[in-house]
């Protein structure tokens, strides 16, 4: 609409602090005006105090007429969204400034209408906002699409942090490896501590590069052969020389290397997940050596042993040669024994230190005879010196433990379990926990080769079989959401070749995604649609990180506006290529680019009803001057009629008084002299009621009181018992709901008169009238409603209804002015009246006031 200058006023309209009040307050569009805040140099708006909102805008954003937060304090967002910058520059421009803005957030849900200006030292904002308009489909399908974007990143964000806590925080080593160099792309802070060099020195580099101490250990060209067949491989206690302390260090791990597939089943990399197991390994080999030692002991014994019966053979031929090898055999086993004896006592100190729960078991019954002080605290302070296995754990019979040691000590075969669940009683609680165990059942054997007892080696595998779950389980959520990620990921090298692509690929351009790898973008695309975004290209491949927007028409019949992301992927300062994001933002766009022509279309319009409002307030000020003109001609016609009429009257009377009174009293004349009176009167009542028309237009200029509605409602009544008593009617007011109005009280009751009298008067003849007053009040009006029982009206005397002179029923005295009158009265206050009928039943006659309390 066009800027309003002073000169646009009326000259007699004053500028008044009332006229403004009243004009915020019935307006139906938000008002807000800002003053704007500055930083302490005093220069720059850094934010908006909200000094008034217009009832209107109370209502719209719910909030006082003078918040105590300031603008930015109550709407944040607004500062991203463009709309406090809208605002500032509108107050630094001084002109009028117009915005557009679907505003989602802070607890706003709507389509706003924005206009400001600057005012003095502050900035008068009108909005409006779409929520009372109907929205169109594009407008509505915009904002679900924005809702759709918005909830689809939510939950990104919320599975990627979740993958990021997992990897980060897992008890076991986690890698990635990619590519056929074996690129490190993921890896926890525990894989590269057991590498011995820190994250920085190893992901996004070969893995030989990262970590040189591998080399020539063979585990490259294992992620080589997963990545080519496709078939896992599981190390156990496999042998690392890694630094330890700046030096070189043999250790042992247990892992796997497993293929990580992608949404169609292609190679994307292998995952590495391993737990270092160099103590238990160590402590094994320890307890290993201490066997050979003992074994080599018992062949020595078994050669004195031979020597002993060579000895013994030769003693039949020589008392004395068998006398001084017996004192020499003696000795030599006593020296054996000691020997024998350190070494037994040096293996149960080893085996008591030993970071695994170890015991010997003798005989079929299966009674300790050793354990050391892990094996006690896995059984919760119960195993003691010759008690038996079932003894000390009751609970392992049903599991079939138990059942395995008979076997091993029957067959004399050796039993290897690994991360077999076993429930062991808890003291503490009282109940059974399970837990997973490594563990090796190795029979003792005699010299005749007979089993006399088992060896049971445990480890607890349970933190690791947790692990291993919760990263199997971790690893299954990232490929349920890359799967379902709506956005096509690719990679590119220096010669824009894709190295990867994701499963969306499919969808666009109708190639499995493995066979897109290789291939150039420009081949993929199409010609046009690479020129579109070469020059991206260039910038990513020289390390710049990019965000755009582009047309891209890949087919004929297949184009797609999209927002890329282009990542650059820098190594050792050198841009190998780069990632990259595309979101199809068709519908977006298009729908963006309707909303445009839209507003374009909705300008033009509103340009041209500018230019019929203009017609229609010259053609409503030519209609009100003659409107004053007429009411003027009406007054003064009236008014001169008047003196013809009462010489008129003068003359019937003075001739009823010349007449003879035998002529007078022929019927003839009698009748001739009535009619003449009635006319009389009855065009002296017409002139009366032409002088109160000529007067509607001084009294809408009446100001408005504030009028007790009861007391006048009464009022009225007693002037119209007498009819009411005379036609037997009854009259029923209900107007609790609106005890007072501010209106004219002469005009509010002409309004009362009039309905009520037509009410009782024009009733069906035989039944009493019966008639409803009623009042109520709803959003600044004052509804009054007048039903009845009478005669009624068809609907085209409805139509009729409200024209001056206008009877529609003539057996009852009236002019055809009151309801005219009404009308007028009515809708110069701002109001409305109007009629509901039918024929027989009755009418209820309805007017609305403004309320200007």
């Amino acid at each position: 609409m066009p800027d309003l200058t002073p000169s646009a006023l009326p000259a007699d309209l004053p500028a008044s602090q009332e006229l403004l009040e009243v004009v915020l307050n019935i307006s139906q569009t938000g008002i807000m005006v800002l003053r704007p805040v500055y930083d302490a140099s005093g220069t720059t708006i850094v934010d908006m105090a909200v000094v008034y909102l217009n009832p209107a805008a109370q209502q719209m954003l719910q909030l006082p007429q003078r918040p105590a937060e300031s603008f930015l304090t109550l709407y944040p967002t607004a500062k991203t969204a463009g709309v406090f910058g809208f605002y500032r520059d509108a107050f630094l421009s001084g002109k009028v400034e117009r915005r557009q803005n679907n505003y989602q957030q802070d607890g706003l849900d709507s389509y706003y209408f924005l206009v400001a200006q600057r005012q003095g030292e502050v900035l008068v904002v009108s909005f409006d906002d779409a929520n009372d308009q109907s929205r169109t489909d594009i407008v509505e399908e915009l904002r679900a699409s924005q809702s759709r974007e918005l909830a689809a990143r939510a939950e990104a964000e919320t599975e990627r942090n979740l993958f990021q806590a997992v990897l980060t925080q897992s008890p076991v080593a986690i890698c990635l490896f990619q590519g056929d160099d074996c690129v490190v792309t993921t890896a926890n802070d525990l894989v590269c501590e057991l590498w011995g060099h820190p994250p920085a020195e190893v992901l996004g580099r070969p893995l030989l590069d990262g970590v040189p101490e591998l080399r020539n250990q063979g585990f490259v060209e294992l992620l080589r052969e997963v990545a080519r067949t496709q078939v896992p491989f599981v190390g156990t206690e496999v042998p690392a020389n890694l630094l330890r302390n700046g030096r070189l260090e043999t250790t042992y791990y247990d892992f796997v290397y497993k293929p990580l597939y992608g949404p169609d089943g292609e190679v994307l990399g292998v995952i590495d997940i391993a737990v270092e197991v160099t103590e238990q390994v160590r402590a094994r080999q320890q307890v290993q050596e201490l066997n050979e030692e003992l074994a080599a002991i018992n062949e020595e014994l078994r050669a004195s042993n031979d020597e002993f019966l060579q000895t013994n053979t030769a003693l039949a031929e020589s008392q004395q040669t068998l006398s001084t090898l017996n004192q020499e055999l003696e000795s030599r086993v006593a020296e054996r024994t000691q020997a024998v004896s350190r070494q037994q006592q040096l293996l149960q100190q080893i085996l008591s230190q030993v970071p695994a729960s170890i015991a010997t078991l003798s005989g079929p019954e299966h009674r300790y005879s050793f354990f050391n002080e892990p094996y006690q605290r896995l059984s919760g302070n119960r195993t003691a010196l010759g008690l038996t296995v079932a003894e000390v754990f009751p609970e392992v019979i049903a599991q079939g433990f138990i059942g395995l040691l008979d076997e091993v000590y029957a067959t004399g075969k050796p039993f290897v379990g690994r991360e077999m669940p076993i429930a062991l009683l808890d003291p503490t609680t009282g109940k059974p926990e399970t837990i997973y165990v490594d563990f090796t059942y190795q029979p003792l054997l005699d010299d005749q080769g007979k089993t006399t007892g088992i060896l049971a080696f445990i480890l607890d595998s349970t933190d690791k079989v947790r692990a291993r779950d919760a990263v199997e389980a971790n690893a299954q959520r990232l490929r349920l959401l890359t799967d379902a990620l709506p956005v096509l990921i690719g990679y590119l090298d220096q010669e824009r070749r894709y190295q990867f692509v994701n499963h969306a690929y499919r969808n666009w351009f109708n190639f499995d995604p493995a066979a897109l790898l290789g291939r150039t973008v420009r081949d993929v695309v199409g010609e046009q649609a690479y020129n579109n975004t070469k020059s991206y290209m260039d910038r990513a491949l020289g390390g710049e990180r990019l965000s755009f927007e582009a047309r891209m028409p890949y087919r004929e019949d297949f184009v797609k506006h999209i927002k890329t992301d282009y990542i650059p992927d820098v190594q050792n300062g050198e841009v190998k290529g780069f990632y990259s994001l595309v979101t199809d933002i068709t519908e977006q766009t298009l729908a963006r680019e309707q909303v445009q022509e839209l507003n374009e279309e909705l300008a033009a319009i509103n340009e041209e009803m500018q230019v019929a409002n203009e017609e229609l307030r010259d053609a409503n000020a030519r209609l009100n001057y003659t409107n004053v003109d007429l009411d003027t001609f009406v007054y003064t016609a009236s008014h001169d009629l008047k003196a013809p009429i009462a010489n008129i009257e003068g003359l019937l009377l003075a001739l009823r008084e010349q007449l003879p009174g035998t002529v007078r009293q022929d019927p003839e004349v009698a009748k001739l002299l009535g009619f003449m009176h009635g006319s009389v009167e009855r065009f002296q009542r017409t002139l009366v009621h032409l002088t109160d028309i000529s007067k509607l237009q001084q009294a809408h200029a009446e100001p408005a009181e504030l009028v007790d509605l009861a007391a006048q409602v009464e009022a009225v009544s007693l002037d119209l018992a007498p009819m009411l008593t005379a036609a037997q009617g009854q009259l029923t007011v209900d107007i609790a709901a609106c005890p007072t109005v501010r209106f004219s009280p002469k005009n509010l009751r002409s309004i009362l008169y009039n309905l009520l009298s037509n009410a009782i008067k024009y009733q069906v003849p035989g039944r009493p009238p019966q008639v409803l007053l009623r009042a109520f009040c709803t959003n600044q009006q004052v509804h009054l409603e007048v039903q009845d029982n009478g005669l009624g009206l068809t609907e085209e005397q409805q139509s009729k209804l409200f024209v001056m002179f206008r009877r529609l029923h003539t057996h009852v005295e009236g002019t055809g002015v009151g309801l005219y009158m009404v009308k007028r009265i009515v809708e110069n206050a701002g109001g409305n009246i109007w009629v509901r009928s039918e024929p027989g039943v009755g009418s209820v006659f309805s007017v609305v006031l403004p309320d200007y309390a």
